[in-house]
């Protein structure tokens, strides 16, 4: 099915150029610091200490690369007036390559998520480094946000006098709305996936790997400018029954159902773009799996609109039990909805599950993904599809625009797509 939703569309290249401004970097940077102080203020905080890298580049606008962000070894501190200070390993480069900070940029403190021992004392030196930062502040008698820390860190907070509250809601509040540079990102990004999901589709055939999927959509994302290949979640035939959120080598065969969910991350903004492809001609429960998700999506798609909720849109998703799961606990990524930006599961999030119990108001300039998944019914495999969409005045709009519109048959002679 098609659906009634219009496409937006980039006017912009990935790269800077002096004769088109394009993605303005220097108002993206701004309106995210403003936004963020601007919500730690609404929720009376002092300030954010912030160890997750993307709250980090959000505020900051500082990169830290992708295999060095579980150890919680960079941080910075946001007061609710003033500027922000980043504590970076590599600080004397930082100085350099953020002119934006002004030279507020240090050196960390941190156990390395404990590779070194509390014994070292180190906590106590990390939580007399905020404090100044705090007293600097004004702040000190006001609670501190903390977004993600190791248990050792807070406890030194809360010995210094620190009191030490949530800090994560005040930028997940700050980044479920985008400004218009985050969504030109977000656009830019969704090229890029589509480029790769082109790719998919004329490599699909029979002896090709779910891992040689993977490779060749991480080589396509890097030639066209991506930070990274977050990952290109590949899963065919009975794999997919139930859905397994991850591939292995599986060989292809002719009749598989394929999916694909190529995650890019172009300067930080990422993409989840599922979409579905058939080895060969469809068959009858196969065309039925794919056209019960698509319905099922266009419904949920038809629904958003500023002032909605996510319990409004979650109503368009079967239940669990009419496709085959047990309950919502279990079919939660099934039939799905989550906001997109500098990570994959942003506000809002829209799901039978919770949405019901506990809904979120859709507003303008948020971005969110759908999915929808369908096992067809001989057990060769399942539907899953996915559009990004951009909340507007009076509906949303799709980033997402490869095609979706029909089951698209792959990889043998007579195929729709044969190279």
């Amino acid at each position: 099915m098609q659906y009634n939703q219009k496409y937006r569309r980039t006017r912009y290249g990935t790269m800077a150029r002096d004769f088109e401004l394009g993605v303005d970097y220097n108002k993206l940077r701004a309106e995210r610091f403003q936004r963020a102080q601007q919500q730690v203020r609404e929720k009376g905080l002092g300030g954010v200490l912030c160890f997750d890298s993307d709250n980090i580049r959000y505020i900051t606008s500082a990169y830290l690369p992708y295999g060095m962000r579980e150890y919680f070894n960079d941080y910075c501190f946001l007061p609710k007036e003033g500027k922000a200070t980043l504590y970076d390993l590599a600080a004397a480069a930082k100085r350099i390559t953020c002119p934006w900070l002004e030279g507020r940029i240090e050196a960390p403190i941190t156990l390395y998520r404990g590779a070194l021992p509390p014994t070292t004392g180190l906590q106590n030196d990390f939580a007399k480094q905020i404090k100044k930062d705090l007293v600097a502040a004004g702040v000190d008698n006001l609670p501190l946000g903390v977004d993600f820390a190791e248990i050792t860190m807070i406890r030194a907070l809360e010995k210094e006098g620190i009191e030490v509250v949530d800090g994560q809601q005040a930028l997940s509040d700050a980044r479920s709305i985008k400004t218009d540079e985050e969504i030109q990102l977000l656009m830019l990004s969704s090229v890029i996936a589509e480029a790769v999901l082109e790719d998919v589709a004329r490599a699909i055939r029979p002896g090709l790997r779910e891992n040689e999927i993977i490779g060749l959509a991480s080589k396509r994302m890097y030639d066209l400018g991506a930070d990274t290949m977050i990952l290109a979640q590949t899963v065919t035939g009975p794999r997919g029954i139930p859905h397994a959120h991850c591939s292995t080598d599986r060989i292809i065969q002719t009749g598989d159902l394929v999916y694909c969910d190529p995650v890019v991350s172009f300067n930080g903004y990422r993409t989840c773009y599922y979409r579905c492809f058939c080895c060969g001609k469809p068959n009858k429960y196969q065309e039925e799996a794919y056209e019960k998700a698509s319905g099922w999506l266009g419904a949920a798609l038809d629904t958003i609109r500023p002032g909605v909720t996510t319990a409004d849109v979650a109503k368009a998703f079967p239940k669990a039990e009419d496709f085959g799961y047990k309950n919502e606990a279990e079919a939660f990524l099934q039939q799905y909805g989550h906001g997109i930006g500098l990570t994959n599961w942003e506000k809002p999030i829209i799901s039978r599950r919770f949405s019901f119990d506990h809904p979120q108001e859709i507003k303008k300039n948020m971005v969110f993904a759908v999915e929808t998944w369908c096992k067809a019914e001989d057990g060769s495999g399942a539907a899953r599809i996915e559009e990004v969409v951009v909340v507007t005045d009076d509906g949303c709009e799709l980033i997402t625009t490869y095609p979706s519109d029909h089951l698209i048959s792959c990889g043998v002679p007579g195929s729709e797509v044969y190279v």
